[in-house]
């Protein structure tokens, strides 16, 4: 599993339920990197799609404790449980884990790859991501030039953990 995402200097990600930036290079780069793949997010996160539809030529994975939940052209789990178990169906597949706050910070010990744009600014914001950098098990293994859109300025960077927590496919074990 990997992880993607952008972030402020700070590792905010997001404010009252939106996203922080709003930049046409990251937005391509996450297209192309998980266009026939599948993606793992929360109910809030699908919701705050045009529509609040799933994303187009994926497998969208929706993980919520909503039980009355249920939407079109997605596989709805209610537990981490049954999303591991959902997973065996996908051990050959890419998966993305691809939001919110909670998604990603309660998924990354279980992530070998984070994919994160990071931008040079610091907005408002209410959701952050774990900081990578402060964080022994990961480590930068690429970094982009800088790229700069809307006034903005970021690099594309990949971090890979050296400790992936594994899954206990089995049992469902965490």
């Amino acid at each position: 599993m990997k992880l993607i995402v952008a972030v402020a200097k700070n590792w905010a990600i997001g404010y009252q339920g939106n996203l922080l930036f709003s930049l046409p290079d990251d937005m391509a780069f996450f297209k192309n990197t998980t266009m026939n793949k599948v993606v793992v997010m929360g109910r809030k996160t699908l919701l705050s799609f045009p529509g609040g539809k799933p994303l187009k030529n994926r497998t969208n994975i929706v993980l919520t404790t909503d039980k009355d939940f249920k939407e079109d052209d997605c596989i709805v789990v209610n537990s981490f449980d049954e999303l591991f178990e959902e997973l065996k169906n996908h051990e050959d597949d890419d998966v993305f884990v691809i939001g919110g706050g909670k998604i990603y910070n309660d998924l990354y010990p279980y992530c070998s790859e984070a994919l994160i744009t990071k931008v040079d600014a610091i907005e408002n914001a209410d959701t952050f991501l774990h900081n990578f950098d402060s964080d022994e098990n990961w480590y930068l293994s690429y970094a982009s030039e800088i790229h700069e859109n809307n006034g903005l300025k970021f690099t594309f960077n990949t971090y890979k953990n050296k400790e992936v927590r594994k899954i206990d496919v089995q049992t469902g074990e965490h």
